[in-house]
């Protein structure tokens, strides 16, 4: 299918998203054992380079870094950052701040993805919601928190969501990777 589309030529989809994270290792273990991501491989360190730093990464000269590559099921892959640098913030920023964000992960289960980080801990941010008006009705979800605070979501909607049935274009669904 074929469509007039704007915006960059070829897009094809997100291929990762990047996370900074405070300690790469403990990173790298809540992904792959709770989440359960597969650890895909280490890109090494990093700098400082005065040059590279600043131009290409937009962080301070003198930083440094870690990184590694994760993948998550049938959905984008995790490049996972730990920088070192002598103006970083260490302020996570709020949903309602300009750069605030969260990752939702789709599951099958709600109720045993939901006991599953439970049993390992993991802070649940309120009571599971069900929506049920509105575009998006027929939806499970609820933050969690990795260990270093990052929100993060379980979202389950087996039947789909309500807008669904009259979309001629639909969200993207690691259940239908082909819509």
């Amino acid at each position: 299918m074929t469509m007039d589309r704007k915006g960059i030529p070829g897009v094809r989809g997100v291929e990762h998203i990047g996370l900074t994270v405070p300690n790469l290792d403990e990173a790298i273990a809540f992904f792959r054992d709770v989440i359960g991501c597969d650890f895909i491989f280490d890109g090494g360190r990093f700098g400082p380079d005065p040059e590279f730093m600043p131009s290409n990464l937009g962080v301070h000269r003198d930083a440094t870094l870690r990184y590694c590559f994760m993948r998550c099921g049938a959905g984008a892959n995790f490049e996972l950052f730990e920088y070192a640098a002598p103006d970083q913030i260490r302020e996570r920023p709020k949903n309602s701040d300009y750069g605030g964000h969260h990752i939702a992960f789709y599951v099958d289960d709600f109720a045993a993805a939901l006991a599953h980080l439970r049993a390992n801990g993991v802070a649940i941010m309120g009571e599971p919601q069900h929506i049920e008006e509105g575009p998006a009705a027929g939806s499970w979800w609820v933050y969690f928190l990795a260990p270093w605070g990052l929100q993060m979501e379980l979202c389950c909607y087996p039947q789909g969501k309500a807008y669904e049935k009259a979309a001629t274009r639909k969200m993207w669904h690691p259940a239908r990777p082909e819509e």
